[in-house]
């Protein structure tokens, strides 16, 4: 028998097969679709990714770069001393229109001063790039180039003859030109006096937090160095500024703000010119024929060696009747004579004095070594009488501690401080070294922005 074909069956197959074939191509076409888009987004996702790579890269590399949070910059100071060459590299961080934050200080000093190479500047090369090494391991690379670096020499170049001088700033010059820093054509200078007062007070009124706050009441500043002295304030009395001669009164700029500053730096009065000047001798030339320089304030009996601003001398204590102390300050008092402008608002204005005022309050034991301290100015009267008169007995720990201490106590007296005048002494306030290096680091980036703000 003869089989009938099914034509239901047939009807479904003819049907099933192209419905099963677009299904198969919308899949093939849907997954080519999917393929490609996933390929070109993964393409070009690639340069993407490196572009934000590189974008990322040139925001930490840019100092000064836009951002969200505060700007970062570095500055670096050489303080050319008497005694020796430091180095301050400072780390600072700022907000838009607001005064600098000091985030950071690195410091490293080396001896002697520059002016012991007067005669041979070659040799005060390899200290400068020792102390350069120090600021490129402590500055980010990339904020190289941004950072200024700057040389201020003091006391020490002051008092040298000008082309000895001269050339030791070419000579520095020369070795800051190398370094990858900021280099301007100011970059190394001898300071005066006022402007080393000046800095010093911008530090220490900086760190007081009188800069930040208007209105509050700023300190004055005491600074007693090798070959000089400052002392520098803001009067608030119109009769001093009326009896103040006028290379005494100064005008600063600095965040914005003017201020009128009473500063003098005594050339001659600092310290160890002081003590030469008292044993009578000459700064920069030996004794006569090698001869002694005899002097009261040192103990009867007393021989022996000093060496200042590379020439030594021979000293000896004087033979004489009479109170050690006593003979001293007469001596003392005849160096001062004259030199000295007192002024009476120093009384009633609070002073922070550092340096050798420091080092001697501490080698007496009048303050802590570590932390500073405050104590009266008639502390150092009655401790130079204590050591004066000790040493005519014992020799002392250090044969000038009854001269300096008799000087240091006449010396503020003459500048006008009572005897019950509390002063503080201190190295640093907040970890900070309260010399003049950070304010003259403000100073001469605040000068910078502004030569730059006229053509921005």
């Amino acid at each position: 028998m003869r089989k009938i074909p099914n034509n239901g069956n047939l009807r479904m197959t003819k049907v099933a097969y192209p419905l099963g074939l677009f299904v198969c191509l919308f899949i093939y076409v849907a997954y080519i679709k999917w393929h490609w888009a996933s390929a070109t987004q993964a393409f070009l996702g690639i340069p993407e990714a490196a572009t934000g790579a590189r974008r990322g890269q040139q925001a930490r590399s840019l100092p000064g770069a836009a951002t969200h949070g505060p700007e970062v910059s570095y500055g670096i100071m050489f303080d050319a001393g008497s005694t020796g060459t430091r180095v301050h590299v400072f780390q600072f961080s700022r907000q838009p229109g607001e005064t600098p934050t000091l985030t950071h200080e690195t410091f490293k000093a080396l001896k002697p001063g520059l002016s012991a190479y007067a005669d041979d500047v070659e040799k005060s090369a390899p200290g400068i790039q020792e102390l350069l090494d120090v600021a490129k391991q402590d500055i980010p690379f990339d904020f190289w180039k941004a950072t200024p670096l700057v040389l201020k020499a003091t006391a020490g170049l002051r008092l040298l003859p000008g082309e000895k001088a001269q050339k030791l700033l070419r000579k520095v010059k020369e070795v800051f030109e190398a370094s990858p820093f900021l280099v301007g054509d100011d970059c190394v200078s001898i300071m005066n006096g006022t402007d080393e007062g000046v800095s010093a007070w911008i530090t220490v009124n900086f760190l007081t937090g009188s800069l930040k706050t208007p209105g509050r009441g700023s300190v004055g500043m005491l600074d007693l160095g090798g070959g000089s002295t400052q002392i520098t304030f803001l009067p608030r009395l119109e009769g001093t500024l009326q009896t103040s001669p006028p290379s005494f009164l100064t005008s600063l700029q600095v965040f914005n703000r003017t201020y009128r500053l009473y500063s003098y730096s005594y050339l001659g009065l600092g310290l160890m010119s002081a003590r030469l000047a008292v044993l009578g001798g000459e700064e920069g030339k030996p004794a006569e024929d090698g001869q002694e320089l005899v002097s009261p304030c040192l103990s009867t009996g007393f021989r022996g060696e000093w060496t200042h601003a590379e020439v030594t001398y021979r000293i000896a204590g004087q033979e004489a009747a009479g109170s050690l102390y006593q003979l001293c300050a007469r001596r003392v008092s005849e160096i001062l004579r004259n030199k000295v402008h007192r002024t009476e608002e120093v009384k009633d204005v609070e002073f922070y004095a550092f340096s050798y005022y420091y080092d001697l309050a501490t080698n007496v034991g009048l303050i802590d070594a570590e932390k500073g301290g405050s104590l009266v100015v008639e502390d150092f009267e009655i401790a130079a009488k204590y050591v004066c008169r000790t040493a005519e007995t014992r020799p002392p720990p250090s044969p000038f501690l009854c001269l300096d201490l008799t000087y240091v106590s006449l010396l503020l007296q003459e500048l006008g401080f009572p005897g019950d005048k509390v002063l503080k002494l201190t190295r640093k306030i907040d970890n900070v070294e309260t010399s003049w290096a950070l304010g003259a680091t403000f100073h001469y980036i605040d000068s910078l922005s502004r030569h730059k703000s006229p053509t921005s």
